[in-house]
């Protein structure tokens, strides 16, 4: 079960990252978003009525997408999220309660690293997956480099990965990327333009599509 949530996670390689959109749009984001093809939504717990929303979104696309939490901070919180229906835990931070509370439920967790002593760490402590972050400031080369002594261990980088530097992230062996505002077009939303933003989703997938078939 739980691996068939990870492999559906990572089919189209993008988590998209859904954080403090309006409560009148946000299930339209969420619809548009699963239409372009992401598989993998976080909904951060610092938003509007995050819990409400995960599990709203769990009941009307968990069939096509897997829908989980973001910015969770320590295990009560991941609790929390479970219990909304979260089938992922996101962290910006490397926290082993939360990782405990998400393996004692069977979800997925991917807590937030910057070092290679991090990236063991977390996954020692029983981490899925490891989300590189930020890696605005680390690059695609850390995740190569790292990537020699460490290749068993799957990353997914988030923070400041758009269209134009997704492919050399995958290229570079990252399993998927966290994308955030580049993916969620504040004016497409704004204008709620959702055929825009599905097919800002498409490109975002098209691009790891083609960056796993050229590594």
């Amino acid at each position: 079960m739980k691996q068939d949530m990870l492999n559906r996670l990572l089919e189209s390689g993008v988590v998209a990252v859904v954080r403090k959109i309006e409560a009148d749009k946000v299930m339209d984001v969420i619809a548009a978003l699963v239409e372009g093809g992401i598989t993998g939504i976080e909904v951060t717990i610092d938003s509007p009525n995050a819990f409400h929303v995960i599990s709203e979104a769990k009941k009307l696309f968990g069939e096509k997408a897997v829908i989980g939490a973001g910015t969770v901070l320590d295990g009560e919180s991941a609790v929390r999220a479970i219990q909304a229906g979260a089938e992922f835990i996101f962290a910006p931070t490397m926290s082993r309660d939360t990782i405990a509370v998400a393996n004692r439920y069977g979800k997925i967790v991917i807590p937030g690293v910057f070092t290679p002593t991090e990236i063991l760490q977390a996954y020692e402590w029983g981490a899925d997956i490891v989300k590189v972050f930020p890696a605005s400031v680390l690059g695609s080369q850390f995740i190569k480099d790292v990537r020699g002594p460490l290749g068993h261990i799957p990353m997914m980088p988030t923070g400041d990965i758009g269209l134009e530097n997704i492919q050399e992230y995958i290229k570079a062996g990252a399993v998927a990327a966290g994308v955030g505002g580049s993916l969620l077009n504040k004016e497409y939303i704004q204008n709620g333009e959702w055929d825009k933003l599905s097919g800002l989703a498409r490109q975002y997938k098209e691009k790891v599509t083609e960056a796993r078939v050229n590594k």
